[in-house]
């Protein structure tokens, strides 16, 4: 294993998209950035970044995602727009992986047998899983010799006690099947424990934080002693709080009643993962935030509805989580809502002074991350910080090369 590691090249394989980043690790400099989309579909497009500067985007061919890689490759390389000149200057590559079960506690390198434990996971993800296993053997072929390390989404979740991550059913169905709560974007709720320990200034393992991350997909975490505690994903993306078109928590006799009224499980499945939460409720045909908000503006009740179920959700969980860690540092907010929409994020904050929030609203509508989002004298505070997943699988993949030199 190479003890020199300069430059680390980021992959997200998604199921028809290829996201990556290439940083040089030694002050975390991100050389490039971009995204093969629609991969597999006939018509798939390229974006591309260098550093800072402006993004350039075409149509490309990727019929599959090694041919997403040898695309990404060419571009990091291209004499003209590259940032590097040849490709043996990539000394390690980190993949997001969606699911480590109870086998991935920490991020792992990828060899023949950590790989086929992870191919042992796809039930977990069917999705998402193989084309991240594609990533990775692609980059084995293309990249001979160079380091893979897997990230898990559910790894820094992992520190849940059982009586947090496991469901009170028969025991059975868990020893059998893994049916427990593992959690999700759980390299984004690590980076921002990280972030927001140092923006407080105290020691990782003594800051206690409700963790927000508010996108498309949203999940909470309580932090306790910079460990989850607990967290609102559970043995899919699909519970806790109301997404962009994931319903969230629900009854399961909801779902036991759609079987009998004649649906199938992968009806329900895509009814309750891919038609609900904004989408379903807000009646605009849009489970953008922005689109909810401006509608809900503009008297449409549908998204009234749908914009007061998110929030009424989401306080509920900052209220629990924060009885759960002891009275909580601060709430920290994240992703594109948390970072962007100060209008969701008013609705939220505004009921939280029972916990010793003392809300700035006008900190609220105009400042951007990093920032306190409370007034000096509040007892909690409330931060918004921007995440980077992809830096934060940069670190570990670094943790991982580099340990034992």
């Amino acid at each position: 294993m190479p003890c020199h590691i300069d430059t680390i090249l980021v992959l997200n394989a998604g199921s028809s998209s290829l996201k990556f980043t290439l940083y040089k690790i030694q002050g975390e400099q991100r050389l490039a950035n971009g995204v093969v989309e629609r991969i597999a579909s006939g018509s798939a497009n390229m974006v591309y970044r260098r550093g800072d500067g402006p993004k350039t985007e075409k149509p490309v061919i990727a019929r599959n995602h090694s041919d997403a890689i040898q695309l990404v490759c060419e571009a990091l390389t291209n004499p003209e727009t590259g940032v590097i000149k040849t490709l043996r200057e990539i000394d390690a590559i980190g993949h997001r992986i969606l699911h480590g079960a109870e086998i991935f506690r920490e991020a792992t390198l990828m060899t023949e047998e950590t790989l086929s434990k992870v191919r042992e996971l796809v039930p977990f993800g069917p999705l998402h899983m193989p084309a991240n296993i594609g990533g990775i053997e692609a980059c084995q072929t293309i990249f001979p010799g160079v380091p893979n390390v897997g990230v898990f989404d559910t790894a820094f979740h992992q520190t849940m006690p059982d009586y947090a991550s496991h469901y009170a059913i028969p025991e059975i169905y868990y020893q059998k099947y893994g049916f427990r709560k593992y959690g999700f974007h759980g390299t984004s709720h690590h980076f921002i424990t990280d972030a927001a320990a140092e923006f407080l200034g105290k020691p990782v393992d003594e800051v206690n934080l409700v963790t927000c991350h508010l996108g498309n997909g949203s999940s909470l975490a309580a932090i306790k002693n910079g460990k989850v505690l607990d967290t609102t994903m559970g043995l899919t993306p699909l519970a806790g709080v109301v997404m962009g078109t994931r319903s969230g928590d629900i009854d399961p006799a909801v779902v036991l009643e759609l079987v009998r009224k004649g649906m199938t499980a992968d009806e329900i499945d895509n009814l309750l993962n891919k038609q609900s939460g904004l989408l379903g409720v807000g009646g605009i045909n849009s489970n953008d935030m922005r689109d909810i908000v401006e509608h809900a503006a503009a008297g449409y009740h549908g998204a009234q509805l749908a914009l007061q179920m998110w929030a009424h959700r989401i306080v509920q969980y900052i209220g629990a989580y924060y009885t759960l860690v002891g009275g909580a540092d601060a709430i920290v907010l994240t992703g594109g809502i948390g970072e962007n929409s100060w209008q969701a994020r008013d609705l939220v904050l505004s009921r939280l002074a029972c916990l010793g929030v003392d809300y700035d609203s006008e900190a609220n509508r105009t400042l951007r991350g990093p920032c306190y989002l409370t007034k000096p004298e509040s007892k909690t505070k409330v931060m918004v910080l921007p995440t980077d997943e992809e830096l934060m699988i940069a670190r570990e993949t670094y943790k991982v090369v580099t340990q034992g030199c």
